[in-house]
């Protein structure tokens, strides 16, 4: 089917983009400029020179698609009028041309907020950190929306690759500065490697569902601490791995900082039974070595 991702330059979209062409779909990318849409052309995703904030860039391409997968998130200022735009234009999109078109929207694991050693799922009411108390209700502009097949993935903490969230595990220790841990270091975090990531939303885009939402994430139940701890060590770092008191790194980090210091329980076995998904990787910590050659070849 045809398809078109935002954010398909992003480390979320491309990797979906890329296993959505794999799968035999035309895949579209949207990108912001000619330089980041050489990449795409390169893995056959087809760009389509755009802006989130400009729904005249991609309206009527999107029109004409049967998959729309929104993965594109910007944390500046104005980034949730930016989303709420960008779903508006697509959710528009969706209900012209042939129907019924599928929608699926990236939300994430911080929508739980803090639910320390309690396993939560799908039906769980949401608790958002602020940083992104916005979400639950674009989910549900999503999930409700007439006309549209709408679908929420909720991934966990991805890692692989050039690295997303972990990379900063990588980025201080391979300069001689210990990794940043915010909090005691004793949270636990829902991980998922990106390869399984992608996965999961091709079987989602290809479901024929609607009005569902899916957690992703693997098993893993490995603290912070010592996640972070593998990655130092993997980089070379040999000194002392101490976690920042959340008071201080709030001075700095804002409400990101309470993001990081989250601890969760997540359950993703609703993507197993309805999807026929399984993580293929065991977590981070077991790969720790082989994700930071990786994520250093993508700062050379």
């Amino acid at each position: 089917m045809r398809v078109l991702v935002t954010g398909a330059t992003g480390y979320i979209g491309f990797a979906v983009a890329a296993a959505l062409r794999r799968a035999g779909h035309r895949v579209l990318g949207l990108a912001r400029s000619e330089a980041k849409a050489r990449r795409l052309t390169q893995h056959e995703i087809e760009p389509v020179i755009g802006d989130l904030a400009d729904p005249n860039t991609y309206l009527e391409v999107a029109s004409h698609c049967a998959l729309l997968v929104h993965t594109a998130f910007d944390y500046a200022a104005g980034g949730v009028a930016k989303d709420k735009s960008a779903i508006d234009t697509l959710l528009e999109a969706g209900r012209r041309g042939a129907k019924p078109k599928t929608f699926v929207f990236t939300s994430g694991a911080w929508v739980y907020g803090d639910t320390g050693d309690r396993m939560v799922d799908e039906t769980t009411p949401p608790n958002p950190t602020r940083l992104v108390a916005w979400r639950p209700a674009h989910e549900q502009l999503v999930l409700q929306a007439a006309g549209v097949r709408g679908l929420v993935v909720r991934p966990g903490d991805v890692y692989g690759g050039p690295g997303g969230l972990t990379g900063q595990w990588f980025a201080g220790p391979s300069t001689g500065k210990p990794p940043l841990v915010v909090g005691d270091g004793r949270n636990r975090v829902p991980m998922v490697h990106i390869d399984d990531l992608a996965d999961a939303y091709v079987r989602i885009g290809e479901s024929g569902l609607a009005g569902e939402i899916f957690n992703v994430n693997d098993r893993s139940r490995f603290t912070v601490l010592e996640m972070a701890t593998a990655a130092a060590r993997a980089a070379g770092y040999q000194g002392d791995v101490r976690p920042t008191p959340l008071p201080e790194a709030r001075k700095t980090l804002g409400d990101f900082a309470d993001a990081l210091a989250l601890s969760q329980h997540i359950d993703a076995r609703k993507a197993v039974r309805l999807l026929g998904w399984q993580p293929t990787h065991a977590g981070f910590l077991d790969e720790a070595d082989v994700c930071y050659r990786a994520w250093k070849t993508y700062q050379e």
